[in-house]
């Protein structure tokens, strides 16, 4: 009876690299065989036969190394993109439409997606959302957009502080109130947690 083999694998968009842990492995003796979405290893009495694979493999661009304590498999897919795991009925989107044993030939048409509706759909929810709701939604723009209604809508005093407040502080404090800010350097008060330092 064919012993089972531990293994394990990683995956890039481009390759799996698998992992089989047959230690003491005679080169000579290991049979690797790829097949588009099959993999078959033999030694001996063990053996490991992984199918259906979960995408499809370039049968001619795969290869492997045998070394003291695992052999390394490396699958080279021919569609690039992550499977999250070796095998599995996925569909494959370069499978061609397998004829089933029958004669009948059935192709199905996956319908498209439409990526500009679903973009539009996504802006349009987001836009519903106020900055009351959700104070984090639009992000920098939103509070670049706050301040410059605060900056629009004031006096020449409010204006004059806010300038000089900003700068001053190095960006780091933003007053309305001029009487405050007329009297002295505005100070740099960074976030807590962080140093100021002057940039040459």
């Amino acid at each position: 009876m064919a012993t089972a083999l531990r293994h394990e694998f990683y995956e890039t968009d481009e390759r799996v690299t698998l992992s089989i842990f047959d230690r003491g492995a005679d080169p000579a003796g290991v049979s690797v065989q790829f097949e588009p979405r099959k993999l078959s290893y033999t030694n001996g009495d063990k053996s490991l036969v992984l199918e259906p694979l979960k995408g499809q493999i370039t049968t001619d661009a795969c290869e492997f190394t045998v070394g003291k304590v695992k052999v390394e498999i490396r699958l080279a897919k021919t569609a690039p993109g992550r499977w999250g795991g070796l095998v599995g009925d996925s569909p494959d989107p370069l499978a061609n439409s397998a004829a089933p044993s029958s004669s009948v030939t059935t192709t199905s048409v996956k319908p498209k997606k439409n990526w500009e509706g679903i973009t539009t759909e996504i802006l349009t929810s987001e836009k519903e959302k106020s900055t009351e709701e959700d104070p984090n939604v639009g992000g920098d723009s939103t509070l670049n957009s706050f301040f410059q209604k605060i900056f629009g809508d004031a006096d020449e005093d409010t204006k004059r502080a806010m300038m000089k407040s900003y700068q001053e502080s190095g960006g780091t404090t933003l007053s309305t109130n001029w009487d405050d800010v007329k009297k002295a350097p505005v100070e740099v008060k960074p976030p807590a947690g962080s140093e100021w330092k002057k940039w040459n």
